[in-house]
């Protein structure tokens, strides 16, 4: 994680690489409430056994679950909340040695984007704040609500190839970095020259 180059890209995961938490479930607790978040797993528990025994797909449990708590919020609403948990929770939840290594990447000239699974509605408002790009899943929005629906595919294992593949020329860089924390992220490490699995686990601010 030491020598960077002038042209070089960076891509890092979000959650569980960046972050100690998946920032769904955070961003739901703090949408909802912890008390009715908790209550809604109860309700939810067949659709996670059913995950769990991989008989639903990963974007379909996602959809049941951003279904079951957001359906019908006003998107502006939901916007609000999600710059509201950008700003004010999600520094509690990144990991110290990770954030040391994307800020030397950007003091060192590389372009850092974060791909992540998660919705981009809250990892996007975060990264603004440093010039830094972003590629994540979006959600639908249907007469100004939230619909639950994901827009297009989920932004996970090959898909997050396909979105990187889309937006850069690979061919363009000296270096690419990747950083990841789970076989998902396996596609996108593929990618890079240098190659990062589960550095900062256990390393938190």
């Amino acid at each position: 994680m030491k020598n960077y180059s002038d042209n070089s890209i960076a891509f890092f995961d979000f959650d569980g690489t960046l972050t100690s938490k998946d920032t769904l479930i955070e961003l739901l607790k703090f949408a909802r409430g912890k008390t009715r978040f908790y209550a809604g797993l109860v309700v939810l528990s067949p659709m996670l056994a059913a995950f769990k025994a991989r008989l639903i797909s990963n974007q379909r449990a996602k959809e049941i679950m951003l279904s079951f708590y957001l359906k019908g919020m006003p998107a502006e609403e939901f916007e609000s909340i999600c710059k509201d948990f950008a700003a004010t929770h999600l520094p509690s939840l990144f990991r110290k040695p990770a954030l040391t290594e994307l800020r030397r990447h950007l003091q060192n000239d590389t372009q850092v984007v974060i791909v992540s699974a998660s919705p981009e509605n809250w990892i996007l408002p975060w990264c603004q704040q440093f010039n830094i790009k972003c590629i994540a899943t979006k959600l639908k929005v249907r007469d100004g609500k939230i619909t639950g629906k994901i827009s297009g595919r989920n932004c996970q294992g090959n898909e997050k190839v396909k979105h990187i593949l889309k937006k850069y020329n690979l061919s363009h860089y000296t270096k690419i970095y990747a950083y990841g924390d789970t076989p998902d992220d396996l596609p996108m490490l593929s990618l890079a020259t240098e190659s990062f699995y589960k550095p900062f686990k256990e390393q938190l601010i």
